[in-house]
């Protein structure tokens, strides 16, 4: 652990061009899915960035709030309709730092993992745990480690986007011990080179639930897509609802 420190991809120049680059061709199905879970009643997003999933809900009358660290993803969210009903707060979704209960807490797109140890993730389980109303839900969503365990020398590149005027890769490689991915997303343009570096700390579907459990929440449901696809050995992606009490 000594050898990685956290890194912050989500720099001043990054929300500019986020809503373009996560799309992902899921959000409707990711927007009907969290909807259903609300039921009616108040919404959290934790890392909410520009508002890509809380600003559809919004738009179909769920009542959210959010709470993120960048403070350019919250100023593009802030610029965008709809924002002004939402109680959004800067800070580390870790600590949930915002007051009130809610029906639903949601944390999708891998970014649980961007917290970097163990403890700060359990961490995260026990405060939303503190914020959720009795019978509400805690949903998070996270790609699967099992692809990294068929990697030579634990590296791999990937090409994300090859255009006429740029080339962008995803270049990586995987500690198994730590359960860090130390990655970089690199754009090469005529504007020259773009450096996006992130690492981030995957878990296991168990030990997330041991997570849970600490918490006080327990699994109720897992799926491998938005729309209700069985979680499987094959699944690139992980669904998980978490239930109080």
């Amino acid at each position: 652990m000594k050898d990685y420190q956290p890194v912050n991809s989500f720099d001043d120049t990054v929300a500019d061009y986020y809503d373009a680059t996560a799309v992902r061709g899921d959000e409707e199905s990711t927007v009907a899915f969290l909807e259903q879970m609300s039921r009616g009643g108040k919404v959290l997003e934790l890392a909410v960035g520009t508002g890509r999933i809380a600003i559809p809900l919004v738009e179909r009358g769920v009542q959210v709030d959010g709470i993120d660290l960048s403070p350019s993803m919250l100023a593009k969210l802030r610029s965008k309709p709809g924002s002004e009903k939402m109680e959004i707060v800067q800070g580390n979704f870790a600590d949930v730092g915002i007051t009130g209960k809610y029906r639903l807490i949601y944390l999708i797109f891998n970014t649980f993992y961007n917290l970097m140890t163990q403890e700060e993730q359990v961490r995260c389980f026990i405060n939303v745990d503190q914020h959720l109303e009795e019978g509400g839900v805690f949903v998070i969503e996270g790609g699967t480690p099992t692809e990294f365990y068929n990697l030579t020398n634990n590296q791999y590149v990937h090409t994300e986007a090859i255009e006429t005027n740029q080339v962008r890769f995803d270049v990586a490689k995987f500690d198994p011990v730590e359960q860090l991915l130390v990655e970089n997303h690199v754009t090469l343009s005529e504007n020259g080179i773009r450096f996006n570096p992130i690492v981030t700390r995957y878990v296991w579907a168990s030990e997330m639930d041991l997570m849970g459990r600490i918490a006080g929440l327990r699994l109720e449901e897992r799926w491998g897509t938005w729309t209700r696809e069985p979680f499987t050995g094959e699944s690139r992606n992980c669904i998980s609802v978490y239930v109080k009490g």
